[in-house]
């Protein structure tokens, strides 16, 4: 599976996330300004020098910056994923995941899919009691279709406080439950543990699966397979930054990391190959 960000999409959300437009980028790699405004529209690079003075001056990894630019893609996962399924949804083409975490016929939904009627299906085909909906942040192809799934299942809905302006529906009070960082959520014999991770919105979440054999976590929009999410506001790349390096990437380095777009990754990879990973 391609990666979800190419050199150009890193690019931009570096410049932007660090307020800098392309000629201030530009001055400070040395590149012209043609030559930048070039990269970030999906040119190809015209020589490795040039991904490395753009790296230099966005202050990302030379060496992942330049993989990603000539084709790295994460290795397959290990085949240790029997509790999780991967719902796939689209927004005009766009792909966006959500997952079903299940054991012992209980279930949470990590986010929605923008597919609640996937989601219903596969409890329903698999006699699943669905326990809770944890969504990682607020944005529509993360937490769309929350009401459809409550008519069906009165269950608490996790999500940060601070995202709550960006959901297009919100549930009642009696169902917002706040995921506090370390607090833990039992799913069968699986223990699902909150980290609050903003940066990509103000109130982010990622969900990790304490399991035998790998970790797992669900890593919404924060990280992706290579990249991360844009940060939204830009004011808050560097607590962004901040989520990714000192959250996300000090888990064990064989945990298993599930994006909502793009391949699932792990963090030795990540740790190796993300050009945002310090």
């Amino acid at each position: 599976m391609p990666l979800e960000d190419e050199l150009s999409d890193i690019i931009k959300k570096a410049r932007t996330g660090l307020q800098r437009s392309v000629a201030d980028v530009a001055c400070a790699s040395g590149l012209p300004e043609v030559e930048l405004a070039e990269l970030e529209r999906g040119h190809a690079p015209r020589h490795h020098e040039q991904v490395q003075a753009v790296a230099r001056a966005l202050g990302l990894r030379e060496e992942p910056l330049a993989q990603v630019a000539t084709g790295w893609t994460p290795k397959a996962l290990p085949m240790s994923t029997a509790h999780i399924e991967t719902v796939l949804g689209s927004i005009g083409g766009y792909e966006v995941k959500g997952y079903v975490i299940h054991d012992h016929g209980e279930a949470v939904l990590i986010d929605t899919a923008y597919n609640p009627t996937a989601m219903l299906h596969f409890l329903a085909e698999h006699h699943l009691r669905l326990r809770a909906i944890c969504l990682t942040h607020g944005h529509s192809d993360h937490a769309e279709g929350i009401e459809r799934i409550l008519q069906v299942a009165s269950v608490p809905v996790y999500l940060g406080p601070d995202d709550l302006d960006l959901l297009n529906w919100r549930p009642s009070d009696a169902v917002l439950q706040v995921p506090q960082h370390g607090e833990t959520l039992q799913v069968g014999g699986l223990t699902v543990r909150f980290m609050a991770t903003p940066g990509h919105t103000p109130g982010g979440v990622c969900y990790r699966v304490e399991q035998a054999g790998s970790p797992i976590c669900f890593a919404g929009d924060t990280l992706f397979a290579g990249s991360i999410g844009r940060s939204n506001p830009g004011g808050l790349y560097q607590t962004h930054l901040e989520s990714v390096r000192r959250r996300l990437l000090t888990l064990a380095p064989d945990t298993l990391l599930f994006p909502g777009h793009g391949p699932a990754t792990t963090v030795a990879e990540e740790l190796l190959h993300n050009p945002f990973a310090s």
